[in-house]
């Protein structure tokens, strides 16, 4: 089954009522509409130098990562 059959299904199925899928829908919408997609790193591109706080608060380069090796970057976005 390809990706896009499984998330047709996976839709299909949802359990979100239709008035918040239709809110979903239009931030989605509004998103694609501003232009982000055209603006973001897209897959092969390397990132540019960044600086983050780690889990501990403690600020953390990206170029100092690098020296030690290959890095690997993820996000959590926390609790809301």
């Amino acid at each position: 089954m390809s990706l896009e059959a499984r998330l047709a299904e996976l839709r299909a199925g949802s359990k979100m009522p239709a008035d918040k899928r239709a809110v979903l829908a239009q931030a989605t919408q509004a998103l694609k509409d501003s232009g982000a997609l055209d603006r973001a790193i897209k897959v092969g591109q390397p990132l540019p130098d960044f600086s983050l706080l780690n889990a501990n608060g403690v600020e953390v380069h990206s170029e100092d990562l690098l020296s030690q090796g290959p890095l690997v970057v993820t996000v959590f976005r926390g609790v809301w």
